[in-house]
């Protein structure tokens, strides 16, 4: 299910953010001999101490310029692999309610820049993709122990079964391939010169190392390789912000469309049929028959992702970054069953995404020619 999704790609993207953010030394979370990626352990402010407001409100106060505000409550929503998330209470401030999302303490807290994805959420705001309004950030660790960004609450459902399935979001189901589109194209038109955004790398030959390191043997993975080895699109000759997980899951739905894409971790500059092609990745049409997200037609997309000003696409890049897509996914399940077999973290929901990987190859066949 999409939970279980959710947890499966953890510690794919722990390796991916500590390539592309540049990590290094101690802090940098590794993939260890068993093939399971790591981070060490700090000890923050729990979010329900007072420490913890107190820290927040004061920050707040003064960043803010509101010498009357005062967090009240500090509620937690969710936690990942390397973010927490909590709704936060406020008297006294402009705001009332908001969204902290935290870096968990440890690798990331040293390294990811928090202050950045805020700028960079900004600037999508104004080409506008539908983000959370950002009110605060900050990489200073000393505030609430780790880097944080805190935004406007956003009224809305993520969860991708209820997205497809639940009558409340009928409208919206007639309207989110447009709307992603848009979104993506306001993405891929944000000016790069100044957010310091990762540069393009080679994404092939990452994938290919972490699955030599995990040493298991797939034939349908290998033909996968080879053919996105020798059918790969020429390079962009304009990089653009890709959001580098653009899917079901992170995208904010109300009854009427999107309201807010969410996760921008992974962000980096580079093609951007990159993100129209993992929006088509089987494994996020959540059991509908639909190529796009479950809910529409390539064609559906491209024409709109064109109409939105998001330039030309090219059908065949596109569909060699849903090869690679469901290339990397299987590499994942290869991953968190790793997790659960070595016993850095026991958890049938893990064990079960093992299971998922023969299925992926089969998906993977199909796509290939």
């Amino acid at each position: 299910g999409a939970k279980s999704q959710g947890l499966a790609r953890h510690g794919f993207l722990e390796a991916e953010r500590s390539r592309r953010h540049g990590r290094v030394g101690h802090d940098a979370p590794h993939v260890t001999e068993s093939g399971v990626a790591t981070a060490p352990n700090t000890s923050p402010p729990k979010p329900s101490s007072e420490e913890f407001r107190d820290r927040l409100s004061g920050f707040l106060r003064d960043e803010l310029g509101a010498p009357g505000l005062s967090v009240t409550g500090v509620g937690r929503l969710s936690g990942g692999a390397s973010r927490e998330t909590f709704e936060i209470s406020v008297e006294g401030g402009p705001f009332a309610r908001a969204a902290m999302q935290r870096v968990r303490p440890g690798a990331l807290s040293a390294t990811f820049s928090m202050v950045r994805e805020a700028g960079l959420l900004r600037a999508a705001s104004r080409r506008g993709v539908p983000v959370a309004p950002v009110i605060a950030a900050t990489d200073d660790v000393s505030v609430v122990g780790a880097a944080f960004t805190l935004c406007g609450w956003v009224e809305g459902e993520t969860i991708a079964r209820r997205i497809l399935r639940d009558e409340a979001f009928s409208v919206a189901r007639t309207k989110l391939v447009s709307d992603a589109a848009s979104a993506l194209a306001g993405l891929h038109e944000v000016p790069t010169d100044d957010l310091s955004l990762p540069a393009p790398s080679d994404p092939l030959i990452e994938i290919r190392a972490l699955f030599d390191h995990l040493a298991e043997a797939h034939p349908g993975f290998e033909l996968g390789f080879r053919w996105l080895s020798a059918d790969r699109p020429a390079p962009t000759s304009k990089p653009v912000v890709v959001h580098g997980d653009f899917r079901l899951g992170n995208l904010m739905v109300d009854a009427q469309g999107l309201v807010a894409v969410l996760d921008w971790e992974l962000t980096h500059l580079g093609d951007p049929m990159e993100d129209l092609g993992w929006f088509c990745v089987k494994a996020w049409r959540f059991g509908n028959e639909a190529p796009v997200a479950g809910l529409g037609k390539h064609e559906e997309l491209f024409s709109a992702y064109e109409a939105a000003g998001g330039g030309a696409v090219d059908p065949e890049a596109v569909h060699w970054w849903e090869v690679f897509g469901t290339l990397r996914w299987g590499v994942i399940c290869i991953l968190q069953a790793r997790t659960h077999l070595s016993g850095a973290s026991r958890s049938v929901e893990l064990a079960a995404i093992g299971r998922r990987v023969c299925e992926t190859e089969h998906d993977l066949l199909e796509l290939l020619p």
